[in-house]
């Protein structure tokens, strides 16, 4: 797949953007804007601005959009603005813009937080030394952990989020949402589809089970190590969560769910593990995260099991769509194969998640 290439006058043009940041965030200065890519993909792009008194970070959408990416920028920007009066580590946000006007689409800027991200490459999760080895690593996702709980525990309402989700009935539309996700893709992307083992048992048994009480707060929605900056010494500490593009309104056990799907599993102890992202040897089972996150959230570890298989079916519905990318010629067949292998393992692990906990 050939890279993404973007040009710097069109994503971030001087003059309107200079006029911009003098209105709106005075805190970096006033001497001559400088601007230089810091990543681009083809969902965000994120560009560091300077003018001589410390970087900022700009994220905003590429100059060829994936559809709701404007609204998605708006929306990580709102949230990024109300955690800014909570501890949960988080990128501070000092302003948004909705009027494309000034940079040709909806833009915010925040905080360069110092600190260190882990780098995915060669379908591997590598961290900076010594995170990259025991002892240390083996803090990493309780380090996370801290930053989930700090976010279950914030009043949504109190900090003005109170109409940023969808009211009511979250856990009960779960299952059609991303049932319908996986099935979107045929239209979107003209994809045949293919038998995935272990999908139906999963579905089924979701819509057949009983509900866990709700609990309302803010959910990250994409919770992994290459979301997260940590502190450079150690021991392993949050230094911020990024990436909010996927956050919402919701039972925050959800997160837990995701985060620890791929971790082993006390009730599983052969698991195999098909290309493990990290090397989970190495990092704690998801029981044990899930007994820290319920000791700081105060939530029923009991529910845990089920937000777990809730968790692993969003993900196969969601990652499907490399697959369904892939086969239209959008992605390269490789990739296409490596995210193929990671959804049937998602699906075959959770149904026999399932009948080890019908015993």
């Amino acid at each position: 797949m050939a890279a993404v290439t973007h040009d710097l006058d069109r994503l971030a043009p001087i003059g309107p953007l200079t006029d911009w940041l003098d209105a709106h965030v005075p805190q970096l200065g006033k001497g001559p804007l400088r601007t230089a890519l810091l990543s681009g993909g083809t969902s965000n792009v994120v560009l560091t601005l300077d003018r001589g008194e410390g970087a900022m970070v700009m994220r905003r959408p590429p100059e060829v959009p994936p559809p709701g990416a404007e609204k998605g920028v708006l929306r990580e920007a709102r949230v990024l603005t109300a955690l800014n009066a909570t501890d949960v580590p988080h990128p501070v946000c000092h302003g948004a813009c909705a009027d494309e006007g000034v940079v040709g689409a909806p833009f915010y800027v925040m905080e360069k937080v110092d600190g260190w991200a882990p780098n995915l490459r060669d379908e591997k999760i590598h961290n900076v030394p010594p995170f990259d080895s025991m002892p240390y690593e083996y803090m990493i996702p309780f380090a996370i952990i801290d930053g989930l709980i700090a976010l279950a525990n914030v009043d949504y309402v109190a900090v003005g989020l109170g109409d940023f989700g969808k009211p009511g009935r979250f856990l009960e539309r779960q299952v059609d949402r991303w049932a319908g996700q996986l099935q979107s893709y045929k239209a979107r992307y003209g994809y045949a589809g293919r038998h995935l083992e272990g999908y139906a048992e999963t579905e089924e048994w979701l819509r057949g089970s009983t509900l866990p009480q709700e609990v309302r707060g803010i959910i990250h929605g994409d919770v992994g190590t290459p979301n997260m900056m940590f502190r450079h010494a150690p021991p392993a500490r949050l230094a911020a969560m990024i990436d909010w593009e996927l956050s919402t309104i919701g039972d925050p056990m959800l997160d837990l769910g995701w985060f620890t799907g791929g971790m082993r599993d006390e009730d599983n102890p052969g698991r195999v593990f098909v290309k493990p992202l990290n090397n989970p040897e190495h990092f704690p089972t998801r029981q044990e995260l899930a007994r820290y996150y319920c000791a700081g959230t105060g939530r029923d570890i009991g529910d845990f099991a089920w937000f777990s298989i809730l968790a692993r079916f969003k993900s196969g519905c969601l990652l499907e769509y490399k697959v369904a990318q892939a086969e239209a010629g959008i992605l390269s067949r490789e990739t296409g194969r490596f995210f193929a292998d990671i959804v049937t393992n998602v699906f075959k692990d959770t149904a026999e998640q399932i009948k080890r906990m019908q015993r």
